[in-house]
């Protein structure tokens, strides 16, 4: 088990803290329901069975946070996590995605989750594999018997060899080795799993089509590359990495619903809109639970946790069908972002976009640094935009940033002062125009 997924609710809103600011009821809620996964599994089988996870549906306006909880989540942990948006699905027998593909790309990302696992407890073979296979070429095996001095020297070459190669003393010396037969792969999750396996059948037959062997010089570099892949192939067990997989999605895996108020049929609409409703009723049966076909085999969805967010502007969670809103039992809202709480966005996340673009504008030689006063003058700007035109959150941060070090990004590589303070009076003197004009903010922030 990830040691990420043993995280106490306390140590999981400390790393979310990190990099959202606020948000506090939803960081506690998630962090609990992913305590209680943990606490799941270290009950008996039965008892397990009969504890089904308690969905969320995260609400509110764009731009304050719930992507952002999101993607920090799968940064964070070690379990099978994707993130999907509800309005790319379309009902069975509309073109467009099916529902069922999201818990077959879910299946996906543990697979490759669980075989880079693998990879790490192996690396000591497959290292030794790759190192083996290139010496080979450098210093071909001998191939008559050698006296015992001989053979010693040989294998003392080879060892000094190997020490050069691991240290990337022969990176640009030229091996030849044998490329790996075509394999090709079809990862579409949109395709029945019956269709997937007659393509993968048909890949097959293309891939032992050319039984001659593929040979090419390349450098000892790219050969690493080549050679961890066949390595993998050859001394990893597929089948329980595929069998551990399956059962990771079905036990721990995570599905971010965004954008669920897409496929909510607003109160105002006189005639419920027959797509969005299909796509909420193809939806239930996958978040109740039920059994979906993967090309890997079966995977029972009962045990898969759902984190829905949708801002709900033109629609209310209430606009969903009973049977789906039932199924997303804890709530939470969101809070409009403060100006304050902006200030703290762009000066206390560990990746804030002021660090972003030192980072950015550093490699042309300049130093930007930003006065307190012109922080707060931004974060100000950005409150007043939100609220004279729509609401996009911190969203609109970057296009202030952006548009404040217009002309510094232009000219980086021609500044002849190459430290440069970002002050109150050149953010106000970029943008004071573009607020009071609302015409302007409406196009431009």
């Amino acid at each position: 088990m990830s040691k990420n997924i043993e995280m106490t609710p306390q140590e999981t809103v400390n790393y979310l803290d990190s990099y959202i600011i606020g948000q506090e009821d939803a960081k506690k809620t998630i962090a609990v329901a992913l305590r209680t996964r943990y606490r799941r599994m270290q009950l008996s089988s039965e008892m397990q069975e009969n504890i089904i996870p308690k969905n969320i549906l995260m609400i509110g306006s764009t731009g304050v946070g719930k992507t952002e909880i999101a993607r920090r989540l799968a940064k964070l942990m070690k379990v099978p996590f994707i993130k999907v948006e509800a309005s790319k699905y379309t009902e069975v027998g509309f073109v467009g995605r099916d529902v069922e593909s999201m818990v077959r790309d879910l299946v996906m990302n543990s697979l490759a989750l669980v075989k880079n696992e693998y990879q790490a407890s192996n690396e000591v073979d497959i290292e030794a594999y790759v190192l083996e296979k290139i010496v080979d070429q450098l210093i071909p095996p001998l191939t008559t018997f050698a006296s015992d001095e001989k053979e010693e020297a040989y294998q003392n070459s080879r060892t000094k060899m190997m020490e050069r190669i691991h240290n990337g003393e022969m990176d640009d010396k030229l091996v030849e080795i044998v490329l790996p037969k075509m394999n090709i792969e079809f990862n579409d999750t949109n395709l029945p799993p019956e269709l997937a396996k007659v393509q993968e059948s048909f890949g097959a037959m293309f891939g032992t089509m050319n039984k001659n062997e593929n040979k090419k010089e390349v450098s000892v570099k790219d050969a690493k590359k080549i050679l961890r892949q066949e390595a993998s192939e050859k001394l990893l067990d597929n089948d329980a990495i595929r069998s551990e997989a399956l059962e990771r999605a079905e036990q721990g895996g995570i599905i971010f619903l965004d954008e669920i108020d897409k496929i909510a049929v607003g109160s105002e609409n006189n005639r419920a809109d027959p797509s969005k409703e299909g796509v909420q009723r193809d939806l239930l049966p996958i978040v109740e639970g039920s059994t979906v076909n993967t090309k890997y085999g079966q995977i029972k969805t009962d045990h898969i946790l759902f984190i829905a967010a949708g801002a709900f502007h033109v629609s209310k969670p209430s606009d969903l069908i009973p049977e789906l809103q039932g199924r997303f039992p804890l709530r939470v809202e969101l809070d409009s972002l403060t100006e304050d709480a902006l200030y703290k966005i762009l000066t206390q996340t560990k990746s804030s976009l002021l660090r972003q673009y030192q980072a950015l504008l550093e490699v042309e030689g300049v130093t930007i640094n930003f006065k307190d006063e012109a922080i707060h003058a931004i974060a100000k700007l950005c409150f007043n935009a939100n609220e004279k035109t729509e609401d996009i959150g911190a969203r609109r941060l970057h296009t202030i940033i952006e548009k404040v070090l217009e002309d510094i990004n232009f000219n980086a590589d021609h500044l002849e002062d190459k430290d440069i303070d970002i002050t109150k009076e050149l953010v106000h003197d970029k943008l004071d125009d573009i607020i009071e004009d609302e015409d302007s903010s409406h196009y431009i922030l």
